[in-house]
């Protein structure tokens, strides 16, 4: 085997024009690809990190067919009494769980005392909340991140529109679970921006204010927002989790919980996926590069090399070692590229890391750009170009093995 290897790179030296333009078409390629995937992946985890932690938490849970009607969250629907404590019961028993936070989702209509416009609230437990979604107290761009009990946080549009500022006093009105009117006032604590653009309604306020402006006689819970220790194991978790709360079931023996993650609750999940598909693509576009270049390489050597070919063969030479021969130099050429474009890469990623490029996502303004490449992608990405460059020698590699020592010995 170390005799084949040495010929082959005998030969790949013969034809250095040939060889290097090959080698460089593969670097380019592998370059380009660990740039993209690096880039992409940093952005589509930076959107995720943005949504999840500003807002939905990694996973939530609400009773059965709260979701459906989320549009109208619906009070009827929420959780009470013992199904709180056995669900609670659960979570605190998932060393997975870094934290969890009740909420209850409502809406109403929103006064200065001069003018009304409708508002979604979610009432939070803050110290539980800013745990669950850490990235929520940074979205409060006016007046103090300090939510107690009798303030709100609202929304800019709102602040805006109506022309309101922290400090500033204004009436909620809301109608309970058995359609009566209430209304409380509250202080302005601090002015948000929407994690869901700039036509977002949604304000904050104490759990306990939610109590008293929807006259519960007990605890009510609309949803559970979990953050996981670890957001790489939230497929794994997701499953398990879902399986023990289905075998808590209600007074009619039917699923008293429903588990949702992030991505079923969110339409950014749809942009996540489309990143995965164009990343599929360009991975593609790599292959495809490396297969012509290859082939092309390999069929042009067999075709110059016909005379040299039948030589071997009429002095014994084996077919599988004349196949190996030109197989091992497609891997060597493919080794070497995919080494090259490798260092080049990470070399590009880094650079482009220490650049600190930043960009606007959303209501968030100037996120700095962390680039990233994982050991993984590297080896994937390289072990993807070392096997294409042995099938694209193949077909070459076999047409060789098979030539008649005659036939090739009388080739012009």
């Amino acid at each position: 085997m170390g005799n084949l290897f040495k010929i082959a790179l005998r030969n790949l030296l013969r034809y250095k024009r040939r060889t290097l333009l090959t080698a460089s078409l593969i670097t380019i390629g592998v370059v380009f690809v660990l740039v993209f995937v690096s880039v992409s992946g940093s952005f589509k985890n930076m959107m995720i990190g943005q949504i999840t932690d500003s807002m939905l938490g990694h996973l939530q849970v609400h009773r059965k067919g709260f979701v459906a009607s989320i549009e109208t969250l619906p009070l009827n629907l929420n959780l009470k009494g013992g199904a709180i404590g056995r669900l609670e019961k659960i979570l605190d028993a998932q060393p997975e769980i870094e934290s969890y936070s009740p909420r209850v989702k409502f809406g109403g209509m929103f006064s200065n005392f001069t003018e009304s416009s409708s508002i979604r609230l979610t009432a939070i437990d803050p110290v539980k909340e800013f745990r669950t979604v850490p990235l929520l107290p940074g979205r409060v761009t006016e007046g103090s991140r300090d939510l107690r009990p009798g303030g709100i946080l609202i929304p800019e549009l709102l602040a805006r529109g109506m022309k309101v500022k922290p400090g500033d006093a204004v009436v909620i009105v809301a109608t309970n679970a058995d359609g009566s009117v209430n209304g409380k006032q509250f202080v302005v604590t601090g002015v948000m921006e929407s994690a869901t653009g700039p036509g977002g309604r949604d304000g904050y306020i104490h759990l306990d204010d939610a109590r008293e402006l929807l006259r519960m006689e007990d605890r009510q819970v609309s949803e559970y927002a979990i953050r996981l220790k670890a957001f790489g194991n939230l497929a794994a978790f997701d499953k398990r989790l879902d399986g023990l709360l289905a075998q808590e079931l209600n007074q009619q023996g039917k699923p008293l919980f429903e588990l949702h993650s992030w991505e079923k609750l969110s339409p950014f999940f749809n942009i996540a996926r489309m990143i995965d598909v164009m990343t599929f693509f360009i991975k593609l576009m790599l292959i495809a590069i490396v297969l012509i270049s290859i082939m092309n390489v390999m069929i042009m050597a067999v075709y110059e090399r016909i005379r040299e070919i039948g030589t071997i063969a009429a002095i014994g030479t084996l077919p599988g070692k004349i196949l190996s021969m030109f197989v091992i130099e497609g891997f060597c050429m493919g080794v070497v590229g995919a080494l090259i474009g490798d260092i080049v890469g990470i070399s590009l990623v880094y650079i482009l890391d220490a650049l600190k490029i930043s960009y606007d996502f959303g209501q968030q303004q100037g996120i700095i750009l962390q680039v990233g490449v994982s050991a993984a992608d590297i080896l994937m990405i390289s072990a993807t170009v070392i096997i294409v460059s042995v099938i694209a020698s193949l077909q070459p590699a076999f047409k060789a093995s098979r030539m008649e020592p005659i036939q090739a010995l009388r080739h012009i």
